[in-house]
């Protein structure tokens, strides 16, 4: 039941609680050869801009319960479509606090960051997840995302 929690703007307050977060983003099976910091520092540091106002185009909006400590966020940055150039949105982050796993707070946040990209102005939403990341997958999936793109990567020294 998602009732009880309101979606709202990043708060100064909640900085150091949605950055102590974005290290879940690495919680899954990460490839070999990859380093799990690589999966979230950027997004750490956009949202840090995001928070200094630095930024134009990214937007964070976090979940936040009864109480209004924020339990999961969205990182979201407006920008043109990689092939047709059409406005758009891409979403750089979404994750959810251990401890509110299975409420559907994910499913939640999703649907907002589609709604608020609509409202300004973007015409698709897109995203990248890795493939072994399922339980990611299943949520875009079940919201109808479309993996048209797949990215492949040959390391070189070997």
């Amino acid at each position: 039941m998602t009732d009880n929690y309101t979606l709202r703007p990043l708060a100064e307050l909640d900085v150091s609680k949605m950055l102590d977060l974005l290290p879940q983003l690495a919680n899954f099976n990460v490839p070999d050869r990859r380093n799990p910091k690589d999966l979230w520092e950027s997004d750490a540091a956009l949202l840090k801009r995001v928070a200094q106002g630095k930024t134009q185009h990214s937007y964070v909006e976090v979940i936040a319960d009864i109480d209004n400590e924020p339990l999961g966020l969205i990182l979201v940055t407006l920008r043109k479509e990689l092939l047709s150039h059409a406005p758009s949105a891409h979403l750089e982050a979404i994750v959810v606090a251990p401890k509110a796993r299975g409420l559907g707070l994910g499913k939640r946040l999703l649907t907002h960051a589609e709604q608020t990209a609509a409202r300004k102005g973007a015409q698709s939403i897109s995203l990248h997840v890795f493939a072994n990341n399922v339980r990611a997958r299943r949520l875009y999936d079940h919201h109808g995302y479309d993996s048209e793109l797949i990215r492949a990567i040959k390391w070189l020294d070997d």
